[in-house]
């Protein structure tokens, strides 16, 4: 999928790793009727010979397993907002935001044993958790994913640069005011 605004697209896959490994939750985006089911969950990942694999987990039963027994294909989605951004152009005031996002599509699979135990390892981790004990007793109650990403695309609003700094300090500053009144 060619992306509309390319000057904004993260290309680098270490950059790409990079806002996954810093963002905090994934939107989930499972096929259902009439409308696109979309949950946020915790996520560990993990990436092997330039695949990225994402785990997540969530009750033993649901109306996410419900739709992913019907249809496995999803997309996944993970944001970070860094601020918003207020600046002045010719046409008038313009309000953004400064962001960095990921978007992939991939397949959805229940695992079970000693892969549903690597990916809740990997979700505790990735949750600040290194190192947490997961039993046996606490997986008998959960399910766990595993999502091979077909693809995945990154994009950003601003590159780094003395332009942004002088934005996120003006934005810093309305902050306060904001907080202030």
């Amino acid at each position: 999928m060619k992306m509309r605004r390319a000057n904004k697209e993260v290309k680098n896959w270490n950059e790409i790793m990079e806002i996954i490994r810093r963002s905090e939750t994934i939107r989930l985006g499972i096929h259902a009727q009439p409308f696109p089911y979309v949950v946020p969950v915790s996520f560990g990942y993990e990436e092997v010979d330039g695949v990225l694999f994402l785990y997540i987990h969530g009750a033993a039963e649901g109306y996410k397993h419900t739709l992913l027994k019907e249809n496995n294909n999803v997309c996944v989605e993970a944001d970070i907002l860094h601020c918003y951004v207020h600046s002045e152009a010719k046409s008038g005031s313009i309000l953004t935001a400064d962001y960095e996002s990921v978007i992939g599509f991939g397949v959805a699979e229940p695992v079970f044993g000693n892969e549903a135990k690597k990916g809740i390892d990997l979700i505790c981790s990735h949750c600040g958790y290194h190192g947490f004990e997961c039993n046996n007793a606490i997986l008998s109650h959960i399910k766990i994913y595993k999502i091979t990403l077909q693809s995945i695309t990154g994009k950003k609003r601003f590159e780094d640069s003395e332009d942004i700094k002088s934005y996120i300090a003006f934005n810093n500053v309305r902050q306060e005011k904001v907080k202030k009144d």
